[in-house]
């Protein structure tokens, strides 16, 4: 009797792939689709909304409407396009943030972690810099330089940097200990090799989580910043000076508070839901349970 051939599998089309990630990573496209979706309005702000700088005196404190959708605030300028347009400093703060403390912190937590002479020292240093508040060190470069996103970027950068090293560390304290590692050093494998090639790996998972942390965190300080007027120039829509120069209307006027309080909690809320979704997609011992 001939056997019967049997048919070939089908390959899982990319939508069904993509439906069983969500299903196992709801937390992951939750926050990611949330935060492309405000990076996307970011990007253009210019065609969707009006000019954030335009001042109507006539039209002050006006609710939302069809010619205003978000009102207007205390000077007669549009509440939804200063809102659409305060997303970019927040977005941009956020990653510049992210990038520079992953950058520097990966840098020098290998070196910490791998040569342990260094390791007190450095360590010692980032104590230092992780007691430095980074709302009073941004005070203090915009009282010696003139208000900007740079200096707002690396007032926030500084007290992010060490516990990025403190991760990086104690990862490569952990891999250090590894067999494989010892036995790399005794083969005679250079010091560079053994850390970009076998360390470095280990430290991306968790820099990954770290990163959104770290983003979420730097847009609430940005927003703080802007709040206490220690941010970004007053001129440049903010989030945080939104709700600064609207607080003495709230009673009045609650949209002009509302609108960017709103943004401003949907994307923090994004950012941590993707860092959490990552968490448990990237950790071994919760994945096993997925």
């Amino acid at each position: 009797m001939a056997a019967v051939a049997e048919a070939p599998r089908a390959e899982p089309s990319s939508l069904g792939q993509f439906r069983t990630f969500a299903r196992r990573n709801p937390t992951i496209v939750a926050g990611a689709s949330l935060l492309l979706f405000i990076a996307v309005i970011a990007v253009i702000a210019g065609l969707i909304a009006g000019d954030a700088q335009f001042m109507n005196p006539s039209d002050r404190l006006h609710g939302p409407s069809a010619a205003h959708w978000f009102g207007t605030d205390n000077l007669g300028r549009d509440v939804y396009a200063r809102t659409v347009f305060g997303s970019r400093i927040s977005l941009v703060v956020g990653v510049a943030v992210a990038t520079v403390s992953i950058i520097f912190g990966l840098t020098i937590g290998l070196v910490a972690g791998y040569y342990r002479r260094l390791d007190a020292p450095v360590m010692r240093l980032m104590d230092g810099l992780m007691a430095i508040p980074a709302i009073l060190l941004a005070i203090a470069l915009v009282s010696l330089n003139k208000a900007s996103v740079g200096i707002v970027v690396v007032a926030i950068s500084i007290p992010e940097i060490p516990r990025v090293v403190r991760l990086v560390r104690s990862v490569v304290l952990t891999t250090r200990e590894q067999p494989f590692i010892e036995a790399a050093i005794g083969g005679g494998s250079r010091h560079r090799k053994i850390i970009l090639r076998h360390i470095l790996p280990s430290t991306i998972a968790p820099l990954i989580v770290q990163a959104t942390y770290v983003m979420a965190s730097a847009i609430l300080t940005e927003a703080a910043l802007s709040f206490l007027g220690a941010g970004v120039p007053p001129e440049i829509p903010t989030w945080g000076n939104m709700i600064a120069s609207s607080r003495l209307y709230l009673a009045s006027a609650p949209w002009t508070i509302f609108f960017p309080g709103t943004c401003l909690a949907l994307v923090v809320l994004a950012v941590n839901l993707m860092g959490d979704g990552l968490r448990d997609r990237l950790d071994p011992r919760l994945a096993r349970r997925m």
